[in-house]
């Protein structure tokens, strides 16, 4: 059977492709009936992105030659004025980056949730570490007032040995 197709060429990271009609048990790249032309995808600028002879596909086509997918689409594109191909791309173009955007802003909004689970945990860990540092502090207060009372009983302690040697004292200087 005969197929139209894309026979890879170019570099690494740079394909190049090239239409061709070849015998569907031939491999890929390899030996083929004729070349319809070329397509570039990764052409920028000023550069070709694509050239078809339309005429001998049709005739190819009259012949039974079936087309593979990508075949189809680019022998559709080549029928389209360079403004509808234009607007065809751009379109294209802008579906993508708004995926891309939509993407985003996903990952953006899942971040946004991570950051707000993580800021409760902390703020409930902080809520958990200021009634434990209220506890502790509660505690030194207890501690420093029994210490106080302790204080206070022992001041009166030597106030009343000292009021009792002073009685003493005076009782003495009396005799």
């Amino acid at each position: 059977m005969v197929v139209v197709r894309l026979a890879k060429s170019g570099a690494k990271k740079n394909p190049y492709y090239f239409i061709t009609v070849a015998d569907s048990r031939k491999p890929r790249d390899g030996a083929f009936i004729e070349r319809l032309g070329f397509f570039n995808p990764s052409a920028k600028g000023s550069e070709e992105r694509m050239r078809f002879n339309v005429e001998r596909l049709d005739h190819w086509i009259s012949q039974g030659a079936q087309l593979s997918d990508k075949v189809k689409e680019l022998a559709n594109d080549a029928r389209l004025s360079p403004d509808e191909l234009q607007a065809k791309l751009d379109a294209k173009k802008a579906k993508r980056d708004q995926k891309k955007e939509a993407i985003n802003a996903k990952k953006i909004a899942e971040l946004e949730a991570q950051a707000q689970e993580a800021a409760k945990e902390e703020a409930s860990s902080e809520e958990g570490a200021v009634e434990d540092a209220v506890d502790a502090a509660k505690d030194v207060v207890e501690d420093v007032v029994e210490a106080a009372e302790d204080a206070v009983d022992t001041a009166k302690d030597v106030v009343e040995d000292v009021v009792e040697a002073a009685a003493d004292v005076a009782e003495d200087a009396v005799d």
